[in-house]
């Protein structure tokens, strides 16, 4: 039976790494969509049930978005997964209960390709 005591420290660093890319996905995501007008309401929301990427306003539609970095764009997409789509609309539903505005609210699911060299793929609609 193989040794499943700690992770070699080659593997932490590349978890690290990727874990530093996905923030800077983040920061550069969120950057882009207030350029395009919207307002960034929240990064890296968790609760129990799923995490969302962005929660961003644009008048009174809620914008739930999961950011990808990838190579290119159709593997950022194919990257979410049904049942990241699942978790996504979970937290969403629970984000929405705590809004004083909840009735007047739109919702839309999208998804931000981040590739290197590239302005980011923003996919409105995208589940």
């Amino acid at each position: 039976m193989p040794d499943e005591g700690p992770l070699p420290a080659r593997l932490k660093a590349q978890r690290r790494r990727a874990h530093r890319r996905g923030q800077l996905s983040e920061y550069v995501a969120a950057f882009f969509l207030m350029l395009k007008g919207y307002r960034i309401v929240t990064l890296r929301y968790r609760t129990k049930v799923g995490e969302i990427d962005i929660i961003a306003r644009k008048g009174e539609l809620a914008i739930f978005i999961e950011v990808k970095a990838r190579r290119d764009e159709m593997a950022a997409i194919y990257a979410v997964s049904s049942t990241a789509e699942r978790r996504i609309r979970a937290a969403s539903d629970f984000w929405l209960s705590r809004q004083p505005d909840q009735a007047r609210l739109s919702m839309r699911y999208d998804i931000i390709a981040v590739m290197p060299f590239r302005l980011p793929r923003h996919i409105k609609n995208a589940f």
